[in-house]
């Protein structure tokens, strides 16, 4: 990749050089054949009082093809486990939309 790192995010730069991420070329995560929409599962993870934002990606798995996996990040402040996070997502979404893992990022 030539020393460039491909997110397939899509971004917009302003006329201070500003990058505003917009959208996601691939906007669907498949796993074994169900359709996962990484906002579905953003949206539940953004209902805790502490996340200021979340992000899901599909990463690889060997069997499923893909599962997803969310990076959240805390308010400045407050506390966030992981296992909250997994929690809530199992009170609110079906077993094939809960991340595989989550990780809490600065």
């Amino acid at each position: 990749m030539d020393g460039w790192l491909h997110t397939g995010d899509v971004g917009v730069l302003d006329a201070d050089g500003y990058l505003t991420i917009v959208d996601r070329i691939k906007n669907m995560i498949i796993r074994g054949g169900e359709n996962i929409y990484p906002k579905e599962i953003e949206a539940v993870l953004e209902q805790h009082d502490a996340v200021l934002e979340a992000a899901v990606i599909g990463v690889p798995h060997e069997i499923y093809g893909e599962v997803p996996a969310a990076y959240v990040v805390a308010y400045p402040g407050t506390s966030l486990t992981a296992a909250e996070l997994l929690e809530l997502c199992r009170g609110n979404l079906t077993k094939i939309k809960i991340p595989t893992a989550i990780y809490i990022v600065p």
